[in-house]
Formats: C-alpha cells, sequence, structure tokens
C-alpha cells in the first residue's frame, strides 16, 4: 500500500517537483519529459487543443524546444498548491516569460499555468497540463505562435509609436488603450455601483457601458455569482475590522451575457483610498476564464470519476465516506457501505471481447443508481467491483440493518435480471448479446465507526467474500460476533447471513 506522507511534506516534495519542472523547461531540456505520467493529457498553446496521448505531448514539447532552442528566464508572479486528495495535488502558477528573442508582446503578459501530480506508485508524475496565455496571440488549433508573435509585436509597437506622436494628453490615451485592452477594466464606489467600464464588457457579455454604467456590481452575476461576490465582500469587511489591509483579492465567478447566457470571469479587485485609509472605491480586472473552468472540470473528472462509467472512483468514494462518518458522529444516525461484485463477468469477457464487457459495466453503473437515493453514493472500485454507500440511516441499529439489507437484496435482485448488450460497433449491424450475470452483495453498517474509512472498506469486502463463498447471487451482512468464515489469508471475522 502506498503510504501518505502529511500535507507540508507533500507540497514541500510537489513544490521541488514544479521548480525542477519550470528549470528544465527553461532549459529547454528533455529530460522534461521523464516528468509525465503514462496516463498525461494537456492542453496546448492557448488552451484550445486537448492532447490525450503522452507521446504525442513528448512530440509537442521537443517541437517547443526545437523552435526556440535558447534558454528561456521565467519571471514567476505567483503560485498555489492545492490538495484534490492526498494523492492528487494542483499548482497553479501565474508568471512572464522571456524569449531569447526581440520580443515584448509575451513578456508583458501574464501565463497561468496548471500542473495536476499525481502519485503513482512511490513516485508523484504530471498527469496533466493546461497553460492559458490570456493575450490572443495563439489561433485555434496553433501549438506555439512564434512565427505570428514576432511579427504582430513589430505591429503593435508601430501602433504603439504611432498613438504616443498623436496623443499628448496622457488621459485621453489611457482611454484608448483600455479600448483595446481584451480584458475588462472596471471601477465602482464604495457602495458597489459600477462608475466606469472598459468597451471590452461589450466583447465579453454583449453589454454596451451606457447599460451597465450607475448599476450594482450584483447585476453582472448571476446567483451563483453573486453568492460568490457576497463572500468575497464579507472576508474584506471582516478584514477592516480587524485593521488588515487585504490588497488585491481575486475571486472567479459567473458573468451574465446580454443573450442569456453564463461565461466565467476571473476578477482582480483592489480598495481605492483617501488620504486617511478610508475605502472610496473599487477597481479592478476581469479576465473570461470560461475555457480554463471547462479545463478545470475535465480535471476534476480525471481526478475523481472512472472514465467508463462515469461514477465516484475510489478517491472521491474515500472522501465521501469521511464525510458520512463525520455526518452520522453529528446526527448519530447510521450510514451503511456495500461490496457488489459481479459473479459471472469473466466470461462474457473471455467470449466477447472487452468491448462488450465494458457495456455490461455500463449497464450495472446505470442500474446501481436507480436502486439508491440521489444522496447516496455509487463508485466503482476497479474490475467489476462495485461500492454503494447509504447515507442518513435511522438511529436504530437493527433498524438501520433492516434497511440496508433491504436496498442490498433490491440491488441483487436487479443485477439479476437478463442483460440485452449491443455487441456491434458504430457502422454495424445489430448484433444483440443476452447475458446474465448476478452479484455477490457484501454489507457492513457503521455509526461514527472508531476503526475509520479503511476498516469500514475491509469489513464491508470481507462480507462480500463471504456472500460469494455461500454460492454467489446472495447477500451477507458483516457480524462480528458471527460464527468466522473460512476466508483467504489471516481474515477470520463473523458474519451474518441475510
Amino acid at each position: 500500500m502506498t503510504s501518505v506522507t502529511r500535507p507540508a511534506d507533500r507540497h514541500d516534495k510537489i513544490r521541488a517537483l514544479f521548480d525542477e519542472y519550470i528549470e528544465l523547461y527553461a532549459a529547454r531540456d528533455d529530460r522534461l519529459t521523464a516528468l509525465f505520467s503514462e496516463d498525461f493529457s494537456g492542453y496546448t498553446g492557448g488552451g484550445s487543443v486537448l492532447v490525450k496521448d503522452r507521446d504525442e505531448w513528448v512530440k509537442i514539447t521537443r517541437q517547443d524546444f526545437a523552435e526556440v532552442p535558447g534558454r528561456l528566464r521565467i519571471d514567476m508572479r505567483d503560485i498555489a498548491l492545492q490538495d484534490l486528495s492526498e494523492h492528487v495535488v494542483a499548482v497553479t502558477a501565474f508568471f512572464h516569460i522571456h524569449l531569447p528573442v526581440p520580443e515584448h508582446v509575451l513578456s508583458r503578459e501574464m501565463a497561468r499555468l496548471v500542473l495536476i501530480f499525481r502519485l503513482e506508485g512511490e513516485a508523484w508524475k504530471i498527469v496533466h497540463s493546461g497553460i492559458s496565455i490570456p493575450y490572443h496571440l495563439v489561433q485555434d488549433g496553433e501549438v506555439y505562435p512564434l512565427h505570428e508573435l514576432q511579427e504582430r509585436n513589430r505591429t503593435l509597437e508601430a501602433l504603439v509609436e504611432e498613438r504616443t506622436r498623436a496623443l499628448n494628453e496622457r488621459e485621453v490615451f489611457y482611454r484608448l488603450l483600455t479600448e483595446d485592452a481584451l480584458d475588462v477594466l472596471w471601477r465602482a464606489d464604495s457602495e458597489l455601483r459600477i462608475t466606469y467600464i472598459s468597451p471590452s464588457d461589450e466583447r465579453f457579455r454583449g453589454f454596451k457601458a451606457e447599460e451597465v454604467v450607475g448599476h450594482h456590481v450584483f447585476e453582472l452575476f448571476n446567483e451563483e455569482g453573486v453568492a460568490i461576490v457576497s463572500e468575497a465582500w464579507r472576508r474584506r469587511l471582516e478584514a477592516e475590522r480587524e485593521g488588515r489591509d487585504l490588497g488585491f483579492v481575486s475571486f472567479d465567478a459567473p458573468h451574465l451575457c446580454k443573450d442569456g447566457s453564463v461565461i466565467w470571469g476571473e476578477v482582480f479587485s483592489k480598495a481605492v483610498r483617501d488620504e486617511s485609509g478610508k475605502i472610496t472605491g473599487f477597481h479592478g480586472i476581469t479576465r473570461e476564464i470560461t475555457r480554463r473552468k471547462q479545463m478545470q472540470e475535465q480535471i476534476q473528472q480525471l481526478a475523481f470519476y472512472d472514465t467508463l462509467t462515469h461514477l465516484p472512483n475510489r478517491r472521491l468514494l474515500s472522501d465521501r465516506l469521511l464525510h458520512a462518518l463525520a455526518a452520522s458522529k453529528r446526527s448519530g444516525r447510521h450510514g451503511a457501505l456495500m461490496f457488489v461484485d459481479l459473479d459471472n463477468f469473466k466470461p462474457l469477457n473471455d467470449r466477447y471481447g472487452h468491448f462488450v464487457g465494458d457495456l455490461l459495466l455500463i449497464e450495472v453503473a446505470d442500474r446501481l443508481k436507480r436502486c439508491v437515493r440521489e444522496m447516496d453514493t455509487v463508485a466503482r472500485f476497479g474490475g467489476d467491483e462495485f461500492v454503494v454507500m447509504l447515507g442518513e440511516l435511522v438511529k436504530d441499529h437493527e433498524e438501520s440493518i433492516a434497511q440496508a439489507a433491504a436496498v442490498a437484496e433490491k440491488i441483487r435482485l436487479r443485477l439479476a435480471d437478463d442483460y440485452q448488450l449491443n455487441a456491434a460497433r458504430e457502422g454495424e449491424v445489430e448484433n444483440i448479446v443476452t447475458h446474465h450475470c448476478s452479484a455477490s452483495v457484501g454489507v457492513f453498517v457503521f455509526l461514527d465507526h472508531e476503526a475509520g474509512a479503511d476498516e469500514i472498506l475491509k469489513c464491508a469486502d470481507i462480507a462480500m467474500y463471504q456472500a460469494k463463498a455461500a454460492g454467489r447471487n446472495t447477500v451477507r451482512i458483516y457480524a462480528a460476533d458471527a460464527p468466522p468464515a473460512n476466508l483467504p489469508g489471516d481474515q477470520a471475522p463473523g458474519f451474518g447471513a441475510l
């Protein structure tokens, strides 16, 4: 079993690996590719091309190194580490990239890099990468825009030079620059009413400036966004009472568009103060991050959900089990965990191949979800083994066992129904395979269980093996005071039969 490090130790190790990644990337060192997981995926350039093949990513990396062979200078501005689970850590970094060529556009823009590290065996590997350059330097489908970047840089510098000669008044020059900015610049008074918003918002959300100025900032967001802004406002007021200046505050929030659609924006906000330190208003920048949010959702899916059935995987199950234990402690209500193992899965795989086997697993997942409440959890534990977790049962122990047993029997009966599987691939004539597949179910009922999540999983697993030993297609409830079972290894708990 892989050992779990303390968060501080884990973050120290991940930060060292991230620093190594940045150094190897800046040095154009091919050893960088050794950090990639075999299960790697990543977005290139501007974030529109998703690469799912590790070898393809290695080729792209080497293409990058060949196109810009000289050493880069990475000016790191900010970095944050976030535990997605004990085995998955996300690193988000903001920095400027200085290429070894006479260009200035890219180096002025803030790049954002997200790396997802996952513990594989004893080593941490990069399982996902995504970089966002908030400037329209990368066209859809492009990987590295260096050649066009240099041309655009020369064009932009000529434009700036021309406008500098033509404009003498600083305020007029500033206004024209904000009109050309891709991010939305805005100001608000102390009551959070918009006093200025750049024309970029019309491209961003479809509203003209005159439709926004004078309105409360809450009108920019949907209900979820208003809740996020309200929480940021509450934290700022709390900091003010404590005499703390938060400086720039950033948060992600969904924004309403004129056509009724919703897009995501990353908001950077800072208070404006008078000479006495009193807040007189706010100013900030909003950057569209809809594509980044979609990428984050994909990362979440990769980290916590089974790619075949879309059920929660072991990591997410473990997290939900810990929450269920905490809820059980607060409410005094029991919970239950079931191991469900298919009895007749291998012959189907052997006869028709993994494609048909996958169809069966998808159908099993759907049947399991239909047997439980929305608040319950159905997870794929691996192979043909599933886990069902029931929460918020009653306080009485015997009644909770009866409730869990009823659900387990419902699952057993539902999974024993015949399966009609279409073995034809796309473009082929329909080929229906009828398969009979029962299941063995082991159940453990818990209440603020002192032994912890691992012990609960173990007891349910042992009960499932007892159901197998009893002839399969049956349910067994774990009971510590029942006669010992003949199980593999040194396991010898007791069981109660349903």
